[in-house]
């Protein structure tokens, strides 16, 4: 008991210390003592500015002082930086935007803008836009066709059999002596808007080399809504292909010699050969013979540059023409009893209009004649043989003949962008496969 007294009067006589009693008295101060120095200490002094209800207890001192004179507190290692938050951007000016819409269109001459410029745009009316060009360009005629000029939906392809399929396009071209090939099979409008594949087939093959070597073209057209008809046209073309390529030396020394006779005859059972086996695969798919016998037309060109003659050999619908000095000559052969000849002072004759075959080799039960011509080349020529469908707009259209020739009867040869631009030159009402083949002599 002893010790407790003591360590209070202790602690008594250390607030009246701290607080300043004045007059030393003991522990017998007690609570009220220690209240009037605390009063005593807030009238003191003075400058003092006068008596507070604010509590002004020891603690709140400390507490005041430790604020006054800590330090701010330092971000922790791990804590990020702690970063000021940005102003917000400031709003952009609304953009005027043109009035759309048939009423508009009806008051926009009326009616002023409140958000239209004061002034003109310093852009010079000519100035070329970023606007593509238009779809319809590349035809001729007072109208664009009605099919649209780029392909639309692929063909349908069949898991089993996706070695039937053949692209949209096929493009070739080649140089030999005074020669230069150019060669183009296109999908027609119609087959592209129907996601058919394309009919018409092409083959371009050389046999041999150096100035014994013989350059074969095929083009090969089936009959139209034929079914599996592509199939016939690439036969055709192989069959064909396979046959010129067995007998190429013949051939080429008979086209160089001049033995025209013996031309004919050979090329004439080359071709019957081919048609035989497209008759007996009909009956293997059991299809009639003449829903498989495709129209086939071939070029011969011998890579001697001394040998000029070009012999042109088939059957059925489709094209062969010459341009010279700006015109167009149709080099057809109108029977079998006349192959035409070209001398080499002959012009060829004078323009005419194609005989009018078939669209096939079988018509009523009966086979197409064969056709044949050689034809000498001169310096300037051009040479063309086609499918039915752009020999069809070529004689039938003189706005299409008159790009046409426009285009080719420069003494240099187009490359190959250029042919297949020229070729695929659009004309309403001809929507077929096209298939082209150029030969300009140097």
């Amino acid at each position: 008991m002893n010790q407790q007294r003591a360590r209070r009067g202790h602690e008594d006589d250390w607030w009246r210390q701290l607080y300043g009693d004045g007059d030393g008295g003991g522990g017998g101060m007690g609570a009220a003592g220690g209240a009037a120095g605390r009063a005593g200490v807030r009238a003191a002094g003075p400058s003092d500015a006068g008596p507070s209800d604010a509590p002004d207890t020891l603690d709140d001192r400390v507490e005041s002082a430790l604020r006054a004179v800590r330090a701010p507190a330092e971000p922790k290692p791990w804590e990020p930086p702690v970063r000021s938050a940005a102003p917000p951007p400031t709003p952009s000016p609304p953009i005027p935007l043109p009035a759309t819409g048939p009423a508009s269109r009806d008051t926009a001459s009326d009616t002023p803008s409140d958000t239209a410029p004061d002034t003109a745009p310093d852009t010079p009316s000519d100035t070329p836009s970023d606007t593509p060009p238009s779809r319809t360009a590349g035809f001729v005629g007072d109208r664009p066709p009605t099919y649209d000029p780029e392909p639309g939906a692929l063909p349908a392809a069949d898991p089993g059999a996706l070695d039937d399929l053949v692209p949209d396009t096929a493009l070739d071209g080649a140089r030999y002596g005074s020669l230069t090939l150019r060669a183009a099979s296109q999908r027609g409008d119609s087959a592209r808007y129907r996601g058919e594949v394309r009919r018409d087939a092409l083959l371009t093959a050389r046999f041999g080399a150096g100035r014994q070597a013989l350059i074969l073209v095929a083009v090969a057209t089936p009959p139209p809504a034929a079914e599996k008809a592509h199939r016939a046209a690439r036969d055709a073309c192989a069959w064909i292909g396979g046959a010129v390529g067995r007998s190429y030396t013949q051939l080429a020394e008979d086209i160089r010699t001049d033995h025209r006779d013996a031309l004919k005859s050979g090329l004439q059972r080359l071709t019957d050969r081919s048609y035989g086996k497209l008759r007996g695969r009909a009956r293997e798919l059991g299809a009639a013979p003449e829903r498989y016998t495709p129209a086939l037309r071939c070029l011969l060109l011998p890579a001697d540059p001394d040998c000029r003659t070009r012999v042109f050999f088939g059957v059925g619908a489709g094209g062969l023409f010459r341009l010279r000095d700006g015109a167009w000559q149709d080099l057809e052969p109108a029977t079998a009893d006349h192959d035409p000849i070209d001398a080499p002072g002959s012009d060829g004759g004078p323009p005419r209009s194609a005989p009018g075959l078939p669209n096939g080799p079988y018509t009523a039960g009966s086979p197409a004649p064969f056709l044949f011509r050689a034809a000498f080349a001169r310096p300037g020529d051009t040479l063309l043989l086609c499918s039915a469908g752009l020999a069809e707009p070529l004689q039938e259209e003189p706005a299409f003949a008159a790009r046409l020739a426009a285009c080719w009867k420069a003494p240099e040869p187009p490359g190959l962008v250029d042919f297949l631009a020229t070729a695929q030159l659009r004309v309403k009402g001809h929507t077929k496969d096209r298939t082209a083949v150029g030969v300009w002599e140097a």
